[in-house]
C-alpha cells in the first residue's frame, strides 16, 4: 500500500469504531521517523483500546503489519506504529495535555 493509502485506511478504520476528532498531521519535512500521524480521540480506556486494536488486525488483514503496538495496557494513549504512518489513539485528558497537534502542526 502506498504511504498515502495507508493514511487514509488508517483515518478509514478508526471512523469504523466511532474515533473522534481525528487529525492527520504531514510530519514528512520535520523528521525522517514517519510521513503522517494520525492523531484521534476516544471516549474511554475500553473504546481507546477497541479502536486501536481494530486499526491494528484490519492492517494485518490489509497486508500492512504494525511494527509495534504500545500503551495498550494502560488505554491511555495507544499507539500503532505502520512506519510511514503513526496512529495515536488517545483519551481527550491525555490528548489536552501532550498537545501533540501543536508540537507537530
Amino acid at each position: 500500500m502506498q504511504t498515502e493509502q495507508l493514511r487514509d485506511f488508517v483515518v478509514a478504520k478508526i471512523e469504523d469504531l466511532k474515533g473522534r476528532d481525528i487529525q492527520v498531521i504531514d510530519v514528512r519535512k520535520k523528521t525522517d521517523v514517519s510521513d503522517f500521524l494520525v492523531i484521534c480521540s476516544g471516549n474511554s480506556k475500553t473504546h481507546v483500546r477497541s479502536i486501536a486494536k481494530h486499526v491494528a488486525i484490519e492492517g494485518k488483514h490489509a497486508g500492512e503489519v504494525p511494527l509495534g503496538i504500545e500503551g495498550e495496557l494502560d488505554g491511555e494513549w495507544v499507539l500503532v506504529d505502520f512506519g510511514p504512518v503513526v496512529a495515536h489513539v488517545m483519551q481527550d485528558s491525555t490528548r489536552d495535555f501532550y498537545q501533540l497537534e501543536q508540537l507537530w502542526g
